[in-house]
């Protein structure tokens, strides 16, 4: 592995509280990409999760960027968090616009990011089975947030289709994923949440990840991402401590420490 296969992101980038702090204060809303794109080799777009995206809308993104620039898709909400009975239909959607970043070499992942309440259980297994089957054609990430999912019978599985799980940098709290380097594919996408514990569970989509990683903490991560690195193929690395900028300023500063390890 070459150090240009460990790409550093973070989770969404249109914030407009980053003004100032990583985009120029001038700068249109609408240039927002291509910015973050000349600093960042991937991002992981997040308001897929709250609107299901167009085919149309990702390749104008597409086209925002630099053919090398790679894209993280999160699931909608209907197929995570508020699942139906029609979820066929909206995997059959996010399908058809995945395919769009899928076709022309854009797409990192198809993160299934489940919640807590998902829990280890046979109707919960069944589902995620057939809604792996209905996304087989792309490379999937599954973030469980549930440690009830953490044994060997689900990573066999994972490795069996070639699903990445993903690896969480999270607050320490019971109930929570353990920390931890397990591979079920190539591809390691790890997601750093930051550590407060005290809104995890009370806070919002904001506040829950208000969080500011020491250097210390980077450094640590730093040597855990390269150790990720002697048994990965390619690694991704999403910052989703989006309050306040915090997460492109840990992005970069993780960035520098990597490049000082790889060797």
């Amino acid at each position: 592995m070459g150090i240009e296969d460990i790409r550093i992101g973070t989770c969404g980038y249109s914030y407009d509280e980053w003004r100032e702090v990583f985009y120029p204060q001038d700068l249109k809303a609408t240039e927002f990409l291509r910015y973050y794109s000349l600093v960042f080799p991937f991002v992981e777009i997040d308001y897929s999760w709250y609107s299901m995206p167009k085919p149309a809308a990702l390749e104008a993104m597409a086209k925002q960027t630099m053919p090398e620039f790679l894209f993280a898709l999160k699931a909608h909400r209907s197929l995570t968090h508020e699942v139906g009975d029609d979820w066929k239909i909206s995997a059959d959607q996010l399908s058809a616009a995945a395919e769009v970043l899928r076709s022309r070499g854009r797409l990192a992942a198809l993160l299934i990011q489940l919640p807590y309440r998902f829990s280890y259980t046979a109707e919960h297994r069944l589902y995620l089975g057939d809604l792996c089957s209905a996304l087989a054609a792309f490379p999937l990430v599954v973030e469980f947030r549930n440690e009830g999912w953490y044994q060997q019978r689900v990573f066999d599985e994972l490795s069996r289709r070639g699903i990445s799980m993903a690896l969480l940098d999270r607050p320490d709290l019971p109930g929570l994923p353990p920390e931890t380097q397990i591979l079920t594919s190539d591809t390691a996408y790890y997601r750093l949440h930051g550590r407060n514990s005290g809104q995890w569970w009370n806070g919002d989509a904001t506040s829950r990840y208000d969080y500011d990683y020491s250097p210390q903490e980077l450094k640590e991560r730093a040597h855990a991402i390269i150790a990720l690195s002697k048994k990965a193929g390619r690694i991704f690395v999403a910052f989703n401590n989006h309050a306040r900028g915090n997460a492109t300023k840990n992005a970069r500063a993780i960035t520098g420490y990597i490049k000082e390890l790889f060797v």
